[in-house]
C-alpha cells in the first residue's frame, strides 16, 4: 500500500507550513548575521588613530597567544606577557600628551581568603603573582578622584593558548588605552586598567589589587571583560549591585548587546569571573560583566588560537568600550568608596529589565516600571470576559467565557509541554539505537532540524484534541458562529498562558520576562489586525492568517534570536559541562538540548498557534514531521559527534606517589572526561592510544580500575565534573632524570597542651619543580585551627560520605618554602594529602599525550601526591 502524506484538503495546511518554514528561515539567516557579528566592518592596521582597530588589537592577541603561547603560573610566557604589556603601556606613556597622566605599575600581590567555589568551600594562600596596572588621567586630577576601573586578565588555562580567554580582552585593553591616548579626548576622571595575571586560579589577581593597590578606593565603577568563548556578542551577563550601569550601558553602547535574563541563568553555569570579587565579595563597587559567549568548543583548550577569533567580534567590543569609558567617566553617579558609602547606595539596588533588539537597540526600564508594565497582560487577560460580557449586552455570559479562555490556557500549556516531551522522547529513542550521544556536536543545524519538527508536533497535538473540549458558552443564543468562538478561546487562551508567566518572572524575582512580555503584546496587535481582517474576508482565507502573522514578525524575529542564541550557546558548552555515571547520564546532554530546543520552539512558534493551528494541525502534516525527525535522527546517528572545530575534552593527569623528598613510591595515569560519551568510547575511536595503554577492544568498565576522585584533588573542585574517571599503571623511571627533589612536607615545631590541643609547624618545599601551577593541601581530622586564609577555617568539605576534610589551594612561585601552622582538637591523627600540579610532563606521558586524535582535546599534566600523618 502506497503511503501519502496528504490529500487536496491538505494543501492549503502543506502551503501555510512552506511559507512558515521560509519565513522562519529568513528570520534564521538575519539572526545568524547577527549573533556571528556579520553586520560589523573590522578596521585594518592602517585605520585612523583616533579609532578603535580590530587588527591592531589582534596582532597583540597574535603576541600573546601565538609568539609567547601558554601563560599559566608556573610558566614563563605568564612572566613574558607581563613584559610586553608593561612595554606597550610605557610607550604610550612616551606618547601621551602634556595635559595627560599615564602612570604604569607591575606589583606583585599575596594574600589568602576563603571562598565558595562551583558549591564548594575552598581555602587560598598565594603569593608573587603579577599584575600590570595602568592609571590615564588628566594632570589635574587627584589620587581619591572617583575613577573606572577596565578589568582583564592576561593568565590562561592549563594547556591553552589562551586567544579568546583572555587575550582578546587584554588585546582590547591595550588598543583601547592607546586609542585614549592618541585620540583628542581627556578623561574628566581617571580611567585604571587592571591586567591581572591569576584570574584562571579564581581570580587571585583582581583579589591581589583589591586588598592591597593603593587605588582601590578611588574606584567608582568597573567593566570586567571576560571570554567564554572566541567571540559573537559580547554579552552584557552580569550588571550591579545598583541598576546604574546597565542604564549607562543603555544609552551609550554603539552595538548593544545585553540580556538581563543573562543574570538569572549565569549562575547556573560551572564558572565565575572577576565580577564577582570586584561587585561583591571586596568592593561592593557598581559595574558590568561583558563576556565573549559563542566559540565556545575552543573555550579552555588548546584550540583557543588567534585563527578562532570570529571577526568583528574585537572590533565590536573595543567601539562599546570607547563610548563606555565616556559615559562612565562623565556620570555624576560615579562616587569613590567614601562617598559610597556616607551618601548611600548610587542608584536602585533592584535589577533594572534590559534587553537588545538585534544588537540595533536597547531597551531598558528600571524594575518599578517593570512591576507595572509585566502586569499589564494579565491584567486584559481577567478584565476581557467582563469586557466582551458588556460589548455583547449581555448575552454572552461572563463567567461561561472564563472557563473557554481557561480551556485555552490549560490546552496551550500542554502544547508547549508536548512541544519539550516529544523531543526528549525522541532523542531518547535515537540514543536507544546508536552507540554514541552528541551527534550533533560537531554539526549543531542538526540538533534544530531534529529536534524543531518533534516540538512542532507537540505543540499542534492540543489543536487536534481541542474539538473534544465543548465550549462553555451557548453557541445557540449567540450571533457568533462555533469557528470564531473556537478562535477567540484559543488566542485568548495563548495570551493568558504568556501573560501568567511573564507574572510569574516578574515575582521570582527573575528579569527575563521580557521575552514572554513581548509575545504578548505582539499578539495584542495580531488579534486586532486579524479582526479587522476577517471582517472583510473569510475566516478561512490566506489573507487572515497574513493579517495575523504580519504584526507579530518582530516579536518572533527576536525570539528566534534570543531563543536560538541560547541553543547555540548550550550545545557549544554541552562538551564541558561534565559526566553523569552510565547508564543514564548517556542520556543527559541529549535530553537537555532537545528539551531546552524543544522550548525555544514553543517559544518561537507558540504566538501563531491560536489562528494557524487549526490550518497546520492535520494528520498529514503530523505523520509528515514526524518521518522528517525520523529521517534527521537516523542520519544524526551516523555523524561522528567530534571534530577538530568541535574537539572531545580529555583530562590525562600522570600521578606520581611520592614519600620524603627523594623517594617515588607509584606512578599511575589518570583519565577523565567531561561529556557522556565516556573513556571505553575514546578508546574505541583512538586506536593507537588504547594500544599504547594496552586496552583490549573488548574493554569495559567492569574489568578496569576506577580513579579515586581523592586521586583528582589537584584540580579540585573541577573534579566534580568527572563520573567514572579511569587508573592505569604508568612508567616512573623518567621522573628521576627531571627531578632530584620531590614536593615535601615537614614539621619543625610542635605545641601541646594536655590531650585537647596541639599545634603542628609545618614547612612545605616544592623540592626542584620550577613549572609548578598549584598545590592543594587536602586535611581530615580533628582540625580546630590554621595559619592560612587569615586563620579563618572554611567549611568542611565531605567526598562520597568519607571524613570532613579543608581543602588549601597554595600558588605563586617563590625560592622560599611555605610555613604555615595547624592546629587539633584532640590527640587523634591529623592527615594531610598533598597533591602539586606542574605542568612538566615527562617522556611517556608526553608521547601518549600526542597519540591522541585531533578531534581530541587533551589537559595533561603532572601530580605529585604524597600524604602525611601528624
Amino acid at each position: 500500500m502506497a503511503l501519502t502524506f496528504w490529500s487536496s484538503r491538505d494543501a492549503p495546511g502543506f502551503k501555510l507550513l512552506f511559507y512558515l518554514t521560509v519565513m522562519y528561515g529568513l528570520m534564521s539567516i538575519l539572526v545568524h548575521r547577527r549573533i556571528y557579528m556579520k553586520f560589523v566592518d573590522p578596521l585594518g592596521a592602517d585605520a585612523p588613530p583616533d579609532r578603535f582597530s580590530e587588527a591592531r588589537a589582534v596582532e597583540h592577541v597574535r603576541v600573546l597567544a601565538q609568539d609567547i603561547g601558554i601563560r599559566q603560573e608556573g610558566s614563563p610566557g605568564l612572566r613574558e606577557a607581563a613584559g610586553y604589556i608593561k612595554s606597550q603601556l610605557e610607550t604610550f606613556k612616551e606618547r601621551a600628551g602634556p595635559k595627560l597622566r599615564v602612570e604604569v605599575e607591575e606589583s606583585t600581590v599575596a594574600g589568602s581568603f576563603n571562598m565558595m567555589f562551583l558549591g564548594h568551600s575552598i581555602s587560598f594562600g598565594y603569593r608573587n603573582h603579577t599584575n600590570v596596572v595602568a592609571r590615564i588621567s588628566s594632570v589635574d586630577s587627584q589620587e581619591t578622584d572617583p575613577s573606572l576601573l577596565v578589568n582583564g586578565h592576561f593568565d590562561s588555562p592549563l594547556g591553552s593558548p589562551g586567544a579568546g580567554d583572555c587575550g582578546s580582552c587584554v588585546a582590547s585593553m591595550l588598543e583601547l588605552a592607546r586609542l585614549i591616548v592618541d585620540a583628542d579626548w581627556m578623561p574628566p576622571r581617571p580611567i585604571i586598567f587592571l591586567f591581572n595575571g591569576a584570574e584562571e586560579l579564581f581570580m587571585l589577581g583582581s583579589h591581589g589589587f583589591m586588598t592591597t593597590n593603593r587605588w582601590r578606593d578611588s574606584i567608582g565603577a568597573f567593566i570586567n571583560v571576560e571570554a567564554s568563548g572566541t567571540g559573537g556578542p559580547d554579552l552584557v551577563c552580569q550588571s550591579g549591585p545598583s541598576s546604574w550601569p546597565s542604564l549607562v550601558y543603555a544609552e551609550s553602547a554603539i552595538y548593544p548587546m545585553a540580556h538581563s535574563a543573562a543574570q538569572d541563568v549565569f549562575p547556573s553555569f560551572p564558572g565565575d569571573t572577576d565580577y564577582r570579587i570586584f561587585s561583591q565579595d571586596y568592593g561592593n563597587i557598581p559595574g558590568l560583566d561583558i563576556i565573549f559567549l559563542l566559540g565556545g568548543y575552543f573555550y579552555h583548550t588548546s584550540y583557543d588560537t588567534v585563527d578562532r577569533l570570529l571577526p568583528g567580534s574585537v572590533q565590536a567590543r573595543g567601539d562599546n568600550l570607547f563610548s563606555l569609558v565616556k559615559a562612565f567617566t562623565t556620570s555624576s553617579m560615579l562616587r569613590n568608596a567614601h562617598e559610597r558609602e556616607h551618601i548611600g547606595s548610587t542608584g536602585s539596588d533592584e535589577r533594572a529589565v534590559f534587553f537588545d533588539y538585534l544588537s540595533w537597540i536597547l531597551i531598558y526600564y528600571p524594575r518599578r516600571v517593570a512591576m507595572v508594565l509585566h502586569c499589564v497582560p494579565v491584567g486584559i487577560f481577567f478584565i476581557m470576559p467582563f469586557l466582551l460580557h458588556l460589548l455583547s449586552s449581555g448575552s454572552r455570559s461572563w463567567f461561561a467565557i472564563v472557563r473557554d479562555f481557561v480551556k485555552g490556557t490549560m490546552l496551550h500549556s500542554a502544547g508547549v509541554i508536548l512541544g519539550v516531551l516529544f523531543p526528549v522522547v525522541f532523542s531518547i529513542l535515537r540514543l536507544l539505537f546508536s552507540n554514541y550521544a552528541m551527534n550533533w556536536f560537531a554539526t549543531p543545524y542538526l540538533a534544530f532540524i531534529m529536534f524543531i519538527p518533534s516540538s512542532v508536533v507537540g505543540v499542534l497535538i492540543p489543536s487536534i484534541v481541542w474539538g473534544n473540549f465543548p465550549l462553555s458558552q451557548e453557541i445557540s443564543n449567540l450571533k457568533l458562529s462555533k469557528e470564531a468562538l473556537f478562535d477567540e478561546a484559543r488566542f485568548w487562551g495563548a495570551f493568558g498562558f504568556y501573560s501568567l508567566v511573564t507574572l510569574a518572572y516578574l515575582f521570582a524575582g527573575l528579569s527575563g520576562g521580557f521575552v514572554t512580555f513581548m509575545l504578548s503584546t505582539g499578539m495584542l496587535l495580531s488579534w486586532i489586525s486579524f479582526s479587522l481582517a476577517i471582517r472583510s474576508r473569510s475566516r478561512y482565507s490566506l489573507w487572515s492568517i497574513v493579517a495575523f502573522v504580519i504584526p507579530l514578525i518582530p516579536c518572533l524575529t527576536y525570539s528566534v534570536y534570543f531563543n536560538g542564541f541560547l541553543v547555540q550557546f548550550l550545545i557549544e558548552k554541552m562538551g564541558m559541562m561534565g559526566s553523569l555515571p552510565p547508564p543514564y547520564g548517556f542520556f543527559v546532554p541529549d535530553i537537555i538540548v532537545a528539551a531546552v530546543t524543544g522550548l525555544a520552539t514553543g517559544w518561537c512558534v507558540g504566538p501563531l498557534i491560536p489562528i494557524c493551528g487549526r490550518w497546520l494541525a492535520k494528520s498529514s502534516i503530523l505523520l509528515f514531521l514526524v518521518h522528517l525527525t525520523v529521517l534527521t535522527m537516523a542520519v544524526s546517528s551516523q555523524l561522528f559527534p567530534y571534530s577538530r572545530d568541535a574537539p572531545k575534552r580529555v583530562v590525562l593527569q600522570h600521578t606520581f606517589f611520592t614519600a620524603g623528598g627523594n623517594q617515588v613510591l607509584d606512578s599511575s595515569y589518570d583519565l577523565g572526561v567531561v561529556d557522556s560519551n565516556p573513556l571505553p568510547f575514546l578508546f574505541k575511536y583512538a586506536p593507537e592510544v588504547a594500544k599504547e595503554m594496552h586496552i583490549s577492544p573488548d574493554f569495559s568498565f567492569d574489568a578496569a580500575n576506577l580513579s579515586d576522585r581523592e586521586n583528582w584533588m589537584g584540580i579540585f573542585p573541577v573534579t566534580f565534573l568527572f563520573s567514572r574517571s579511569l587508573n592505569f599503571p604508568a612508567p616512573s623511571e623518567g621522573i628521576l632524570k627531571h627531578h632530584q627533589v620531590f614536593p615535601h612536607l615537614s614539621a619543625y615545631k610542635s605545641q601541646s597542651s594536655g590531650n585537647s590541643f596541639r599545634r603542628i609547624y609545618l614547612e612545605f618545599s616544592l623540592g626542584s619543580l620550577n613549572e609548578v601551577w598549584v598545590t592543594v593541601l587536602n586535611i581530615t581530622g580533628p582540625l580546630s585551627g590554621w595559619s592560612l586564609a587569615d586563620e579563618v577555617l572554611p567549611a568542611p568539605e565531605s567526598v562520597k560520605g568519607g571524613p570532613s576534610s579543608y581543602i588549601c589551594r597554595l600558588s605563586g612561585y617563590s625560592n622560599e618554602n611555605w610555613t604555615f601552622w595547624l592546629e587539633a582538637s584532640s590527640s587523634m591523627d591529623l592527615r594531610v594529602d598533598v597533591h602539586v600540579v606542574d605542568q612538566h610532563l615527562v617522556d611517556a606521558a608526553a608521547k601518549l599525550k600526542s597519540l591522541f586524535p585531533d578531534w581530541v582535546d587533551v589537559t595533561a599534566y603532572s601530580n605529585y601526591m604524597s600524604t602525611y600523618i601528624f
